[in-house]
């Protein structure tokens, strides 16, 4: 018997493969997606802590990292944060908006999920789960042969949704890499991103006792910074700042905080010596920020005296560190924890309109498994939906 034939396969049944899936069904080709998990949409089920921060409005290419910056350019452009919205208003799913910009449903991510099935199902997507692909050939008229679990496949067109090696749990694999190495593509080093940072040595010893303390910050990196909360871990820290900072960090890199965000800290320590001299500095900082977190660094980090002992040069002492505390982070939990994936397929192999390879016609690459890479809020969705959508449009 002959492999069953469609229109396009797509590989991974994610947002970026769901997203394509609906967009060419819906104009008439046939689709057939293959998922090697048990289920569809694992991550978005998971993402927002159940919730799904679905879209970003603030939606923008300096959002992303890429060795291409530009690149993500033209897809978002194409199907913004408001398409995708009018989506979920179609289906009636109700969403709030958390942190500027960073939309979430009222109650389950799940209704994401069904919204998507529900798209491809209305047009006429097939979709196979547990179907996992042993196999990819090119034929010499254009077309793939695809041998899977679930028997043989023939397509003019294979789209790359797979994702990348961030939560292996969920059945995350290097298969998207693989195959774009094998027809010829350059795929750039991969690391984790959006991920917590571990602590080693005298830091981690200093700091591991004030696991699930939290504090505002703003964390600096390499150039960029981020202003939001850090969580202290067992093994080191984490919470949006250091997620969102993580991307930019490299081991060796020097990463510096700002423990009292959006204040001048050397005119407030003045200010509370003027008004407060007897007050010791432990005292007047657990105004600011956890009284534990407040404690430790008057026990490591910084003289603790009764404020009028200090003397100009050395409030500028402490008001420097404050401003500038140095976390000498030691590595990343890796892809366990990690939301994404740095690195991937090098997006100067991928036109940027369709997402089509510029090495093999018909074959596509959406979603993580490119060199494109968003920040924490919504962002990667995003980027899964308009990739999704660019491809979906060029096919056939």
């Amino acid at each position: 018997m002959g492999a069953a034939r469609y229109d396009a396969v797509v590989v991974g049944a994610g947002a970026a493969g769901l997203m394509c899936a609906l967009t060419a069904g819906a104009r008439g080709l046939r689709v057939l997606v293959v998922e090697h998990a048990n289920k569809v949409g694992k991550k978005i089920l998971m993402s927002g802590g159940g919730r799904c921060n679905f879209t970003n409005t603030g939606t923008t290419p300096a959002n992303y990292l890429s060795a291409n910056p530009h690149f993500c350019k033209s897809a978002l452009a194409r199907y913004t944060p408001w398409h995708f919205i009018d989506l979920v208003e179609r289906h009636r799913i109700a969403y709030h908006e958390k942190s500027p910009g960073q939309l979430f449903c009222d109650v389950s991510s799940k209704l994401v999920v069904r919204m998507l099935l529900d798209e491809c199902a209305a047009a006429g997507v097939e979709i196979r789960t547990q179907c996992a692909v042993e196999r990819v050939e090119h034929d010499d008229g254009g077309g793939f042969r695809l041998r899977t679990a679930q028997g043989g496949f023939a397509a003019p067109a294979l789209v790359v949704a797979s994702g990348g090696l961030s939560i292996p749990s969920l059945g995350a694999s290097g298969f998207g890499y693989e195959l774009a190495r094998r027809f010829g593509h350059a795929v750039l080093p991969t690391r984790a991103g959006l991920v917590p940072l571990t602590l080693s040595g005298r830091h981690q010893e200093r700091l591991a006792d004030l696991s699930g303390v939290s504090l505002e910050v703003e964390a600096h990196c390499n150039g960029r910074s981020f202003r939001e909360a850090l969580l202290f871990t067992h093994r080191g820290v984490s919470g949006p700042a250091i997620l969102q900072v993580s991307s930019y960090w490299q081991p060796g890199d020097e990463l510096r905080l700002d423990l009292l965000p959006g204040r001048d800290a050397h005119a407030w320590l003045h200010e509370q010596q003027q008004r407060r001299p007897d007050a010791e500095l432990k005292t007047v900082l657990a105004e600011a920020m956890p009284r534990r977190f407040a404690q430790r660094l008057c026990e490591a980090w910084l003289p603790n005296r009764p404020m009028r002992q200090y003397d100009p040069p050395q409030l500028r002492q402490v008001a420097g560190t404050l401003a500038h505390w140095p976390l000498v982070a030691s590595g990343t939990e890796g892809y366990r924890t990690a939301e994404v994936t740095l690195g991937g397929v090098d997006t100067d192999g991928v036109s940027s309109a369709t997402m089509q390879s510029r090495q093999v016609p018909g074959l596509y690459f959406v979603g993580e498994v490119l060199d494109v890479t968003g920040w924490l809020g919504g962002y990667n969705f995003q980027w899964a939906w308009a990739s999704g959508h660019a491809a979906g449009t060029a096919l056939g």
